[in-house]
């Protein structure tokens, strides 16, 4: 489940004709119309390849002729592939990633030859050719015929003239045989033959949106990696996330430690060691000083104590999340009632995980929402551990500015968690987690 997030983004605006309308003379239309149309000569070009190359490396396969031919057949394959999601990006606006590269298992032909021929994207567009040659014969068919009579009848009125003057006929022929012949002649046959015009008009481009959504998904489903190379995409790209958070991690804690403790501990061994000199011969001066540091240890015991908590607190580790998050809903300068519906305890990578989150998203709320009540609800689904926090603040909180939002959305994919953010300006604010549950 990829991690994705929604930053606020201004309506749209609103146009005074209804989509129905607007719908024949938008660009979205004019671009599936030319991807209808031109769909339909590189769908031959690709089928008469395919099927060329197919039916010579077959019937050369008792000799070993047959075999390059079948890597070349596919090869070409793959060369109309990147030329369909070219088009299939630059006219419908799909955007299909390159499949996986072919990769020998050394050099020479021979491992070309087989890595050709045991890739399954090279054979998946072949499917593809083998599959979208009829259906962009039907999709030029139709996407042609409806929008040629659908402009035709509707500017009927404007060169009905035609017939009369250049043709000897009253209009367009509606029936006609040895002894009788109906024309679409008079204002009333005129004006309907236009307004039927108009409904095919109107019913074009939705036409046309059902059938390049079917190219769409053709050229997804089939064109594209594999379900298994984006997986293993996906899980590399979230291995990063982990190793640079976990990084990022034991470099604050190194600095917590070198700026706080350990600089607490340094002068406290620096005071111990002058009150040992002057224990015996300025003993008041020197209890003082052993007061001072025992001043100091109890500091720097609370900043480890801090510092502990922070890295996983023992209350979470002991009682569970209810209590942990009771815990930092209490420390929020911003009053939050808390809402937790859960029937066991989750994994406790995703417990830590879902505290973190937690807390780094009240500690927002106390700094920057100006808000003046905030909720934490969680609750548990079949699948799912969901986390949703709302504050009535003045909004605006936008992962896309770099903020730390963005690197909460990045630790919930590691494990193929979601993250939702809805923070228009003015407020209210609401960001949802979404963890796998893992008992």
């Amino acid at each position: 489940m990829a991690t994705h997030y929604t930053p606020y983004r201004e309506e749209p605006a609103r146009h005074r004709l209804p989509a129905a309308l607007r719908a024949p003379l938008e660009a979205r239309t004019w671009r599936e119309l030319g991807y209808a149309l031109t769909g339909l000569p590189v769908a031959v070009a690709l089928f008469v390849w395919t099927v060329t190359m197919i039916s010579l490396g077959a019937g050369l396969l008792v000799t070993f002729v047959g075999v390059p031919v079948l890597a070349l057949a596919l090869v070409g394959c793959r060369g109309f592939g990147a030329l369909e999601r070219a088009r299939a990006g630059a006219l419908l606006k799909v955007r299909v990633a390159a499949p996986e590269p072919l990769n020998p298992s050394g050099p020479g032909l021979l491992p070309w030859l087989g890595a050709v021929l045991k890739s399954g994207s090279s054979w998946r567009h072949l499917v593809y050719a083998l599959v979208h040659f009829p259906w962009a014969v039907f999709s030029f068919s139709v996407a042609l015929s409806f929008w040629t009579y659908g402009w035709a009848l509707l500017t009927y009125p404007l060169w009905f003239w035609v017939f009369p003057m250049w043709a000897g006929q009253g209009g367009i022929q509606l029936y006609g045989d040895d002894h009788h012949s109906v024309y679409l002649d008079n204002p009333f046959e005129i004006t309907a033959t236009a307004l039927v015009g108009l409904v095919f008009t109107l019913l074009t481009p939705w036409l046309l949106r059902g059938l390049t959504t079917v190219d769409g998904l053709l050229v997804r489903g089939l064109l594209g990696p594999s379900r298994l190379t984006a997986r293993v995409e996906e899980l590399e790209s979230d291995r990063g996330v982990v190793v640079d958070t976990a990084a990022a991690d034991l470099r604050r804690i190194e600095r917590d430690l070198h700026d706080g403790a350990q600089a607490r501990l340094v002068n406290l061994a620096m005071g111990l060691g002058l009150a040992k000199e002057k224990l015996h011969h300025d003993p008041e001066t020197a209890a003082r000083m052993v007061e001072e540091a025992h001043g100091e240890v109890k500091t720097a015991l609370k900043e480890l104590r801090d510092l502990a908590r922070g890295i996983h607190p023992a209350v979470l580790t002991d009682r569970g999340l209810d209590a942990a998050l009771s815990a930092i809903a209490t420390r929020c300068t911003v009053p939050v009632t808390l809402t937790v519906d859960l029937p066991t305890r989750p994994a406790p990578a995703i417990e830590g995980i879902t505290y973190y989150t937690a807390s780094e998203l009240l500690q927002n709320i106390s700094k920057h929402s100006h808000a003046h009540h905030a909720t934490l609800d969680l609750w548990h689904t079949p699948h799912h551990l969901m986390l949703q926090i709302r504050d009535d603040g003045i909004g605006g909180a936008d992962p896309a500015h770099g903020s730390g939002l963005a690197g909460l959305a990045e630790r919930l994919g590691a494990v193929d968690g979601v993250f939702v953010v809805d923070s228009p300006p003015g407020g209210p604010t609401v960001i949802t987690a979404e963890l796998p549950w893992r008992a």
